[in-house]
């Protein structure tokens, strides 16, 4: 309970920072691309952890084919939920058959699909949930469905701007990186220590920020850093190297607050075509009312793992899972911040920030309850146990 107060603190910390900086710094915002890349360095530090635990029973691959329907489900329920309520309810009656409105609040309502696999770990890790079979279900959701939103970036991206070169270019190493994970799972002996992985981590974040410069095109982190883990010989970790994380991970929650964009006056020079950006400004009353809404509507779309596992879980333990699911930080940001890019703007990036502002807030609360839950299974798997002997 410790270690969660303090990571929801610090997430709250970065996240109050990254509104009133750019205030009182001169020059805050181009400090961004060091920011960016510390969050993603951080993040890939976590990941490469992730895949360092990482298990997969290569002779029962079809087990894994329902895991990433649930995964790919739990990221688009949340996504079309989220869209259907920015077109009928945002936007006026005369632009609900308009095919610019639909590309335009699909981008921006991917915000609400990916769950923080990063946040997730760390924060189930702090809980002490780590041995639960929620943990381990929940780890291969949360990076399939992390997964699924990357992917799905390319071809919203192509309905935007077009085809370009380097989309192909990175779904070819998106696959290659895959294979690499799959063939090589657990076989590369190389250093493992706290230092070693930072190394590394250091490196993947900037060699993505470098291709996204080059290219234009984002490539997460996400995915190049848990492959890594994957393919490293499983090594124990000292004491040492475990305070390091500990570390490392309250870094990661203070960064994850500060890569979220201004929410107020985000975008001054926006794509004057931008229809999202066209809309009259709503009033703070009406924003709020808003911002609830679209947060509830994104995590009851994550509800699907409740109706899934039921030969393998209870209820309390899939409910669990499904919370799990609810919070989301890196990626969902990043979405917007591609938002953003492409000029769009106005009174529903706005809402989608402060829903996934206030979903950062809450995440602490929703791992006290996934703990919760999961100790109340353990405590009546107690006393069934003593009943019957």
């Amino acid at each position: 309970m410790k270690k969660i107060i303090i990571y929801s603190a610090l997430l709250l910390v970065g996240l109050v920072c990254s509104q009133l900086l750019p205030s009182f710094i001169a020059g805050y915002r181009q400090l961004q691309p060091v920011l960016m890349v510390l969050t993603m360095s951080a993040l890939a530090y976590i990941m490469i952890n992730v895949g360092r635990e990482f298990e997969i029973d290569k002779t029962n691959l079809k087990q894994y084919r329902w895991d990433y329907v649930v995964a790919m489900t739990t990221a688009t329920f949340p996504w079309i939920g989220v869209v259907l309520y920015f077109i009928f309810v945002l936007m006026p009656p005369e632009l609900w058959s308009n095919a610019d409105a639909w590309k335009e609040t699909l981008v921006i309502g991917r915000f609400a699909a990916p769950t923080s696999a990063g946040v997730l770990f760390a924060m189930l890790a702090a809980a002490g949930l780590g041995a639960t079979w929620m943990f381990s279900k929940a780890r291969i959701l949360a990076i399939f469905d992390d997964l699924d939103t990357v992917l799905l970036m390319i071809p919203l991206s192509i309905l935007i701007v077009g085809w370009q070169p380097a989309l192909g270019v990175t779904l070819l190493l998106m696959f290659g990186l895959l294979v690499l994970g799959y063939r090589y799972l657990h076989l590369w002996d190389i250093p493992s220590s706290a230092g070693s992985v930072m190394a590394y981590s250091v490196i993947i974040a900037v060699l993505c920020e470098l291709f996204y410069l080059r290219s234009g095109v984002h490539f997460e982190v996400l995915l190049p850093a848990f492959v890594l883990g994957c393919m490293m010989k499983s090594q124990h970790e000292t004491e040492a190297d475990q305070q390091v994380s500990s570390l490392i991970a309250g870094v990661f929650m203070v960064l994850v607050g500060l890569s979220l964009p201004q929410i107020w006056g985000a975008v001054e020079t926006p794509a004057a075509d931008s229809l999202t950006l066209a809309m009259p400004a709503m009033s703070l009353v009406e924003i709020t009312y808003h911002v609830l809404v679209i947060s509830v509507i994104a995590n009851l779309g994550k509800m699907f793992p409740l109706f899934c596992y039921r030969q393998e879980a209870s209820v309390k333990e899939r409910l669990a899972l499904s919370i799990s699911m609810w919070p989301r930080g890196e990626v969902g940001a990043g979405v917007l911040m591609i938002s953003i890019g492409y000029g769009f703007g106005g009174p529903i990036v706005t809402i989608s920030m402060l829903s996934l502002a206030l979903n950062l807030v809450l995440t602490g609360v929703f791992i006290v309850i996934v703990r919760k839950l999961i100790l109340s299974e353990a405590k009546e798997g107690e006393r069934y146990e003593k009943a019957r002997t």
